[in-house]
């Protein structure tokens, strides 16, 4: 079957799709409608809009969501990746719970911070010292302006299809064409000492290192909103000798792959040790607020101000709610339960990735149209003409400008939740079931189905 006569069924598909989740969300478009006369798009995030209209969600326990309509959903994406043992697990909100008696932003030091500081230097290998965040996008801001303090040097490489947060210098690469500003509003001069280059290509970013004095690499373990792409070979262990090689740092993003292919992140995963590591996400608990960044102690000083009196002399980091007693009650107590019961990763990434082979094989009983892609329980599945590589390729090998949006409309009226309609890839968590992994693996059977049955 040729790629034109499969998008034409897909328009006739999204047709009925589309009305029939008209019928089953009409409270969820009643505030959509409401919602986009207070807010630009009528969301608060622009990721989280779906077509013709976004569910909004009343309520969440474990691996399941609800949406206003009552309509139940088992969630594939967990907080954007932040719930790893799911929503509301009940021993960080009862810990919680009894730190919040004491107040909840003391403004002051506590032992809390302390303490999860701590833990945090046992957990992640080569963290000799931390600080915290608000937020992923904080701590990949401070830790690139810690690099530069360190090396004295201006440049950085950043891996095409790296979301590293909305921080301006590394606002670009992230989609095609992969270069320029990527938002309104931001001038290219803010860009001139952002350098970029493919995933798994050790080459164009030898290339750079030669032509630029580049104060570190950053990248992502395994790309995450890029597509849940995994290193190939020794990837990850290349960029680790360049770096040495010709003195930049290597930052390993951990915001999602922190804590979730392992308690050590991508680090302990890989075996692979980076210079700093920037944490987001499931490092706060399942609470807002969740950032944190830290690394060797030689670039790590480059923040005391008890060793570098001239603040002009080192670099800042700081913030009104950093190591804020709920943050830090939340992130220990999840982060110490996951370091404790290491047999949970080795369950769950044994279950996803028989979940990406029997994806696989359905896609070849369907003429190859798709592929999936990922490590550990992050996952992608990619309708393109040969298995991406890199981010470039899930968007320059796709066959279909519409399939991703069809079958993430199919899924929500399976009972299926994921984020986004333009790529399919899952966040899951270590305590979904195989029978919630067998679910997805069957609606996306039965949706390839229909689509050639139209």
């Amino acid at each position: 079957m040729d790629y034109s006569t499969l998008e034409n069924r897909l328009s006739v598909l999204a047709s009925e799709l589309e009305s029939e989740y008209l019928k089953r969300t009409q409270k969820s478009k009643e505030l959509f409608e409401k919602s986009k006369k207070l807010t630009p798009g009528g969301v608060t995030y622009s990721i989280r809009y779906f077509r013709p209209h976004p569910i909004y969600v009343s309520r969440a326990e474990g691996t399941r969501v609800w949406d206003v309509d009552g309509n139940e959903y088992v969630d594939y994406w967990m907080g954007h990746g932040t719930h790893i043992l799911g929503h509301a697990p009940k021993f960080v909100l009862d810990a919680v719970v009894e730190a919040m008696k004491s107040g909840t932003h003391l403004g002051y030091e506590n032992p809390y911070a302390v303490e999860y500081s701590e833990l945090l230097t046992k957990v992640v290998p080569g963290l000799d010292m931390v600080r915290f965040a608000n937020s992923g996008t904080e701590a990949n801001m401070y830790t690139l302006r810690l690099a530069r303090a360190f090396t004295k040097r201006k440049y950085v490489i950043k891996v095409e299809g790296g979301w590293h947060g909305g921080y301006d210098a590394l606002h670009t690469s992230v989609s095609p064409p992969f270069t320029g500003p990527e938002s309104a509003g931001l001038p290219e001069e803010y860009l001139r000492y952002t350098l970029s280059a493919p995933y798994n290509d050790t080459e164009a970013v030898e290339e750079l290192l030669k032509k630029y004095p580049v104060a570190a690499i950053i990248v992502e373990p395994v790309l995450g909103a890029g597509g849940c792409i995994a290193p190939v070979g020794n990837y990850l262990k290349d960029l680790r000798e360049l770096t040495y090689r010709y003195g930049s740092l290597l930052i390993f993003d951990e915001v999602i792959t922190g804590f979730r292919l392992a308690p050590g992140g991508g680090q302990e995963y890989f075996g692979v040790r980076a210079d700093l590591v920037v944490m987001g996400k499931i490092v706060g608990g399942g609470f807002p607020g969740a950032g944190a960044f830290g690394g060797r102690a030689e670039i790590m000083e480059l923040l005391d101000h008890l060793k570098i009196h001239d603040p002009r002399s080192r670099a800042f980091h700081g913030g009104t709610f950093v190591g804020n007693p709920i943050s830090m009650v939340a992130g220990y107590s999840l982060v110490k339960y996951l370091a404790e019961n290491k047999s949970l990763y080795e369950a769950a990434n044994n279950m996803w990735e028989e979940f990406r082979r029997s994806v696989d094989k359905v896609c070849e009983e369907y003429g190859r149209i798709c592929w999936s892609t990922g490590t550990g329980t992050m996952t992608g599945i990619h309708f393109t003409k040969l298995r991406p590589r890199n981010t470039r390729e899930v968007y320059e090998l796709r066959w279909s400008k519409q399939v991703e949006y069809v079958y993430h409309l199919y899924s929500r009226l399976s009972g299926v939740l994921y984020i986004s309609e333009k790529l399919i890839h899952l966040l899951p968590s270590l305590i979904h079931s195989r029978k919630e992994v067998e679910l997805f693996t069957d609606v996306f059977g039965r949706f390839l189905a229909r689509l050639f049955k139209t």
